[in-house]
């Protein structure tokens, strides 16, 4: 029998060693190279001579070059990444600090041209291409502005879109509306990464959006006003919005892209560089700048709840009592942030008190439901009435008409979007149910609570992700990478609200996990998986797929099969390792595009998955 003890108390240590003196865990949320550059950028137009910043975000970006000029988005994506080349090229190129004749950016010209150019960047690069002088805005607003002033019950309006979404488009209506440019007198020229084509219309191509345009061009031909007098009030109910949900830190929605994107949306109103609400938002997303390696990294968010959580519901699976100092700091840090204000959920919630947890540091206003049941699972265990039945009380209010959860909001799947202009619409503009997070939610209930397996909710749930697992046994997580991850949320989910481990779904999703075993013992899967569409192996194996791998057989397992004791041999034998695989990405904010390294992956799911083991098997 394997003796699993000194691989826990190991990585309790590692954690005990990283916690901050607040209770949180502030592991870094890496998303490669895009929010570095952005900031490069966005010192230099706005001509804030930040160098120390600079210099660093520099040597970070250079350091991650390619032998072909490039970068890219993950390890096994050979011949780079378009996008990311083009940010890293601008930003080099803008810090001044790097030369154009420079072998480094040579290179990566070279590679630029050899794709298509700038042409044939994404649709978000392309609006901080037009922002900062180096692509004309397109002739046609993507979407009309006045749509944020559209009523709920027209079939689409302003909340149909995710919160996400609606932080996104919230500053990018306004900017394509004013077709806001901003240079200085040092701004780069781009003009020779362009092969043919110099009209503005590439910006966006698609033509398929005509007739949706033109529904809601009627919707809005219906609003009473004359249409001047409608522009200025769409104008004011946008900047509104965008002031209305500042953090206390400064930052919209205490998301990277949506602060960057307000700063100049708010230029383009009018504001000057010195408004104290510009300064905020720049402080704000400087102040989440970390450290890796040595070098400073701009994180997109700052992952310290989502940290917390997990690590507090892992440390008392693996046997610490909530009165160690560790466990206690942690929930009592959990038990500070939970919301008690009224956030954009509420307009598709209309029944329901706050009560749920978020993602970041600073979230006040933007709950969602994994970081709910995660946070709750850690304090579980202590007599916390209050907050235990404003949590549990969220979450049943926050259950989809399909039966699944999703992440932010109910009911904000419209399927119109994917008519829209807009790359990327399913992960950007919408929030559906998802296995990942119906499971975990299951999960919850199942073990956590006294609900009912005959409770409506729970049997909505379950016949949900019954009607959603792939024809192979798996299942699609939108959240991490990806149909590992999927199915162990999935399968977990399953068991914890009693549906038997010989049930046919829970079979099929269990022979595709073993099947999919590597020879060493543990499990790989390659971002590329979600783009595909389907299970794509990475060809090695990480800790966290195989934790996930791992959990999910041992939940259904009635004892160590020859698959669960190889693969606990793996982690044990490789808790320690450091390579490419323990920085590959595990979790995704939109495929083909975002991917997140988290930082404390590496610790959390193996202990909890050696905990789990050594709970059932070795006592």
């Amino acid at each position: 029998m394997i003796n699993t003890t000194t691989g826990i108390n190991w990585l309790i240590e590692i954690l005990r060693r990283d916690q901050s003196p607040d209770g949180s865990w502030r592991y870094p949320f890496e998303t490669g190279l895009s929010t570095d550059a952005y900031m490069i950028i966005l010192l230099r137009t706005l001509e804030i001579n930040d160098e120390e910043l600079i210099k660093g975000l520099t040597e970070r970006i250079i350091n991650r070059q390619e032998k072909n000029g490039s970068w890219k988005l993950f390890y096994d994506e050979k011949k780079g990444n378009l996008t990311a080349t083009v940010e890293s090229y601008y930003a080099l190129l803008y810090s001044g600090y790097v030369k154009g004749n420079d072998k480094v950016l040579s290179a990566a010209k070279k590679f630029i041209l050899s794709k298509g150019g700038l042409d044939e960047v994404n649709m978000f690069t392309k609006v901080m291409l037009s922002l900062t002088g180096q692509m004309k805005w397109p002739s046609f607003s993507p979407l009309p502005l006045e749509l944020i002033l559209l009523p709920l019950n027209f079939p689409i309006n302003f909340y149909s879109f995710s919160v996400y979404g609606r932080a996104n488009l919230t500053p990018l209506l306004i900017l394509t509306d004013k077709k806001f440019t901003l240079t200085t007198k040092k701004s780069p020229d781009l003009s020779d990464l362009r092969r043919e084509r110099a009209d503005s219309d590439t910006w966006v191509r698609s033509e398929e959006y005509r007739s949706i345009f033109s529904f809601i061009e009627k919707g809005i031909k219906n609003l009473i006003g004359l249409p001047k007098q409608l522009h200025e009030l769409a104008l004011q109910r946008a900047e509104k919005y965008m002031l209305d949900h500042i953090e206390s830190d400064g930052t919209f929605y205490s998301y990277y892209s949506s602060t960057f994107l307000m700063i100049f949306a708010l230029l383009a109103l009018g504001y000057k560089k010195t408004d104290p609400v510009i300064t905020s938002a720049i402080d704000g997303i400087k102040a989440m700048r970390t450290t890796i390696n040595g070098l400073p990294h701009m994180q997109y968010t700052t992952a310290n709840m989502w940290n917390t959580s997990l690590i507090g519901y892992a440390l008392q699976e693996a046997g610490l009592s909530i009165e160690d100092s560790m466990v206690l700091k942690a929930n009592q840090y959990l038990l500070s942030r939970q919301h008690d204000k009224f956030g954009d959920w509420v307009i598709h919630n209309s029944n329901s008190l706050p009560g749920g947890w978020g993602f970041s540091d600073i979230n006040t206003i933007n709950p969602d439901v994994d970081d709910t049941t995660s946070s709750l699972r850690a304090i579980s265990r202590m007599n916390t009435s209050d907050a235990w039945s404003l949590g549990i009380n969220w979450l049943l209010s926050m259950q989809n008409d399909d039966g699944g959860w999703a992440a932010f909001e109910k009911n904000t799947d419209t399927k119109l979007f994917e008519f829209l202009p807009i790359e990327k619409a399913q992960f950007i503009l919408t929030d559906p149910s998802c296995a990942d997070i119906t499971g975990r939610t299951l999960e919850f209930f199942g073990n956590y609570t006294n609900l009912s397996r005959d409770h409506q909710s729970i049997k909505a749930g379950v016949k949900w992700l019954l009607n959603y697992q792939e024809q192979d046994g798996s299942w699609y997580g939108r959240w991490g990478i990806c149909y590992i991850y999927g199915t162990w949320g999935a399968v977990t989910g399953l068991a914890g609200v009693g549906v038997s481990a010989r049930d046919t779904s829970i079979q099929k999703a269990i022979q595709w996990l073993q099947g999919i075993q590597n020879a060493d013992g543990g499990w790989g899967e390659s971002c590329y998986s979600d783009s595909n569409g389907t299970f794509k192996p990475l060809g090695a194996s990480t800790l966290t797929h195989t934790a996930w791998a791992l959990d999910t057989l041992i939940c259904v397992a009635e004892k160590p099969t020859a698959e669960i004791q190889k693969g606990i041999t793996y982690l044990l034998k490789n808790l320690d390792k450091e390579d490419w695989t323990t920085s590959y990405p595990k979790g995704q904010g939109m495929a083909g595009a975002f991917y997140i390294h988290y930082h404390s992956y590496r610790y959390i799911f193996p202990l909890l998955t050696l905990a789990h083991y050594r709970n059932k098997f070795e006592k």
